[in-house]
């Protein structure tokens, strides 16, 4: 079969290597599934870095998100076992942990379901506990986490404001839903989020940069307002001080969704049906801005891990 492989880590452009190997033999308790579409997620290029929470032994196949197929037919959600990845015609996974693939999404949509928005549905509502009323400031609300925080926020009833990079990333935060969009490249963020909310700030805070967007947070943070942090795609990991979220009376939530799975598999697949059940009403539908053929997963990681682009990438093995 053809898979992509890490022999060495680097940026994904460079050390990922598409070539002929042996499909995987499922271990005890595992599955073999055809990749139908495959999400790229930053995870892949923090894997491809050696800069992951985990670091598989190389080498390895990245691709942490798949829409699958089953050896009986089924079409499935799974996070691949590594080191056997996505980024391949077939890959291994829990099958305990199989999730079954919505009706109403296609397979790259489906593949873009898991992660990110479960990420989202974990964020705002298991740990911010966001209400219908409350307003929301999504961070990248262009990328894959934050569209689908966009989408989870509406679909709550909540204002949502979109921070976002860029004239073509605001247009994709508007056709999402976002009330209100502040480009950060040639706006105020603190300022605009101030007006917007009569200087009352943000209830709630869903932050996967890092960094200045962090610090960003801290000054329009609402009274009681908590500010979910979900990751560091800017490199830079804040150091806030505490002294600064007792005086304004702030909650600092961290969110890291991959515990859930063995903490709470149950809470996993009760997300799973409330997404499902989103999806069906159309409430929530993963913006899959491009598809690409197998061939192609080596660049969209690299694009991915540049920001450059928007929505969700999946890489389709059989077709593009």
């Amino acid at each position: 079969m053809q898979a992509w492989q890490v022999h060495e880590n680097g940026e994904p452009g460079e050390v990922m290597r598409l070539g002929d190997v042996a499909p995987p033999t499922p271990g005890e308790g595992q599955v073999l599934l055809k990749v139908r579409a495959a999400n790229v997620n930053f995870p892949d290029a923090l894997l491809c870095r050696g800069q992951y929470q985990v670091r598989p032994p190389l080498p390895f196949t990245p691709g942490v998100e798949i829409c699958g197929e089953t050896e009986d037919g089924r079409r499935v959600l799974a996070n691949p076992a590594l080191p056997h990845g996505g980024f391949a015609e077939y890959a291994l996974a829990d099958a305990r942990a199989l999730l079954p693939a919505p009706d109403s999404l296609d397979d790259a949509e489906a593949a873009a379901l898991h992660i990110g928005y479960q990420t989202g549905w974990f964020g705002l509502h298991r740990r911010a506990r966001l209400e219908a009323g409350e307003t929301l400031l999504v961070h990248a609300a262009a990328g894959g986490v934050g569209s689908a925080a966009v989408q989870l926020g509406k679909a709550a009833g909540a204002t949502v404001i979109g921070v976002v990079g860029g004239p073509e990333k605001a247009a994709v935060a508007r056709e999402l839903g976002c009330d209100l969009v502040v480009d950060r490249q040639g706006e105020d963020v603190v300022a605009a989020v101030k007006e917007a909310t009569g200087g009352r700030g943000a209830d709630v805070i869903y932050d996967p940069v890092g960094g200045q967007a962090y610090a960003q947070s801290a000054k329009v943070v609402a009274f009681e307002g908590r500010i979910v942090v979900v990751g560091f795609a800017s490199g830079t990991i804040p150091s806030p001080a505490l002294n600064h979220a007792l005086v304004k009376n702030y909650a600092i939530l961290g969110l890291h969704w991959g515990l859930y799975n063995t903490k709470d598999p149950g809470l996993v697949r009760h997300c799973h049906e409330q997404l499902t059940e989103l999806a069906a009403h159309g409430a929530i539908k993963p913006l899959v801005s491009e598809r690409v053929p197998l061939d192609g997963a080596a660049d969209a990681v690299q694009r991915v891990a540049d920001g450059r682009t928007t929505g969700r990438v999946a890489v389709v093995p059989e077709k593009a």
